[in-house]
């Protein structure tokens, strides 16, 4: 092989397990980024409803203390406002099933909602109700704390969901690099192995040949270079042999 070819073969080389290991990145990444994208429309998205919804229904159960206080007009006012925003973060979780049982959760939510609601739909205000302690602890706020743990149930449900993608974002995100550290890696070994070819298949019978020039202009001893390789090299080595030969004829 002549030796423009092997020079620019290993370029070549080089610069094809670069570009596999480019692509190869490139795929993994673009997986990474839709991973990402598709945690934040689904297990994020549920977490923040839950999480509205746990404030919404703390904000109703305010309400239903203004009402004990007999402030019916700003219990009901908060009470209202609390239970658009309940029902609305109910529908944002029920639209964005994506988990194994995750609808018997929405569902135990919806249906302890009912319930609770069903504690503070009547009147309280001038009822036997207001101010009645026992009524509350025992009826309402009872209702209340299930129907809280059930959106922890839900949101418990999710935060797992979402640091089992995380764990396997991370493994993805090292497969990602994996392949511009192997390229690196084995760009280096080969430059190595390049550079040990070059210095075998050039470097070398030039220096001899350079030595071998210099021992006859000072020695006078006869120009002898053996290279290994039909290339370039050889064409010089025996170019130079023609002239020592047709010189020592004339």
């Amino acid at each position: 092989m002549r030796l423009k070819y092997k020079i620019i073969s290993g370029f070549i080389i080089l610069a094809l397990m670069l570009i596999i290991a480019g692509i190869i990145s490139i795929i993994e990444l673009s997986i990474f980024g839709k991973s990402v994208q598709k945690l934040l429309d689904q297990n994020y998205k549920s977490i923040i409803a839950a999480n509205s919804m746990v404030e919404a229904l703390e904000k109703e159960d305010r309400g239903i203390l203004l009402l004990m206080l007999g402030n019916k007009d700003e219990g009901r006012k908060t009470i209202f406002q609390a239970d658009s925003i309940f029902l609305s973060e109910l529908n944002v979780a029920q639209k964005n099933i994506t988990l194994p049982n995750e609808n018997e959760y929405v569902n135990n939510i919806r249906y302890g909602y009912s319930e609770y609601k069903n504690t503070w739909i009547n009147p309280i205000v001038g009822t036997e109700l207001q101010g009645n302690i026992k009524w509350y602890y025992d009826n309402q706020h009872k209702s209340f704390l299930q129907v809280k743990q059930a959106i922890r149930d839900l949101m418990i449900l999710n935060q797992k969901a979402m640091y089992k993608t995380g764990t396997e974002l991370k493994i993805r995100s090292e497969k990602a690099i994996m392949p511009g550290v192997v390229a690196i890696v084995a760009g280096i070994i080969f430059s190595l192995i390049f550079s040990y070819f070059i210095h075998y298949y050039v470097i070398r019978p030039i220096t001899r040949m350079i030595k071998s020039l210099n021992d006859y202009n000072n020695y006078n001893k006869p120009f002898i270079v053996e290279i290994e390789t039909k290339d370039e090299i050889y064409d010089l080595a025996e170019a130079i042999k023609f002239v020592f030969i047709k010189k020592s004829t004339d």
